[in-house]
């Protein structure tokens, strides 16, 4: 059982969980499958006061590139949008000004945005800077308990990425790519080869920024 008046993380990766573990923060892992990342959220809220949607994301923002930080305390969805409490609002705003991120909605959706023009519809839709699975989970059931929730991505894939498809296999539960499964689709397809090298490269530096973020997270909840 998680301790009280703990800081909880949502991830969907297994190397967005132990960045941070490595800051001090117990993790979620949901692995993309959100009914599971509902249900684990939900039987651990009760023991949190914050709850942070924490990883990399897709950029719907044109001038956002890999490695950008962007902080939110704000996350639309197709049908609702969740603003946390205007004082940790402006906490979360000046937390992005203390590590020079972007500050702006985060837009959560069920599926992976995977071309250039779902990005772009969505970033006309919703405003929204970047691209997730978990936020608008993570939004929701944290206002539902009546506690404050943040978002803190960075950028892997901008707004004119396509993924290729073996970027969107579904991960296993431990949050890790299914390798086989990854492979017969390259083998499948692989002039996507390219692509997917790029892909692992921007993946690397949006991780490395995440790092650098992840303990400035931790005077902003040590306050929630």
């Amino acid at each position: 059982m998680l301790p009280l008046t703990t800081v909880l993380c949502t991830s969907g990766l297994a190397a967005e969980a132990r960045i941070a573990r490595a800051a001090g923060f117990p993790v979620i892992i949901g692995a993309g499958d959100r009914e599971r990342t509902a249900a684990l959220v939900e039987g651990a809220v009760q023991n949190a006061n914050c709850l942070i949607s924490f990883g990399i994301a897709g950029a719907l923002a044109p001038h956002l590139r890999p490695g950008d930080v962007v902080i939110s305390a704000e996350v639309v969805a197709a049908d609702h949008r969740w603003v946390a409490a205007e004082g940790f609002q402006a906490r979360a705003a000046a937390l992005a000004r203390q590590i020079g991120a972007f500050e702006g909605a985060v837009f959560g959706t069920p599926i992976i945005l995977a071309t250039e023009e779902e990005k772009h519809r969505a970033w006309r839709d919703s405003g929204a800077l970047a691209v997730d699975l978990e936020s608008d989970v993570v939004a929701r059931i944290a206002s539902q308990a009546g506690i404050p929730f943040i978002v803190a991505r960075t950028i892997a894939d901008t707004a004119y990425r396509e993924l290729p498809p073996a970027a969107l296999i579904p991960l296993s539960e431990a949050g890790t790519p299914n390798l086989a499964r990854v492979l017969a689709s390259v083998l499948r397809r692989p002039r996507q080869i390219t692509t997917l090298i790029a892909l692992a490269r921007e993946t690397r530096t949006a991780l490395a920024a995440l790092a650098g973020s992840a303990h400035a997270l931790r005077g902003l909840a040590a306050g929630s």
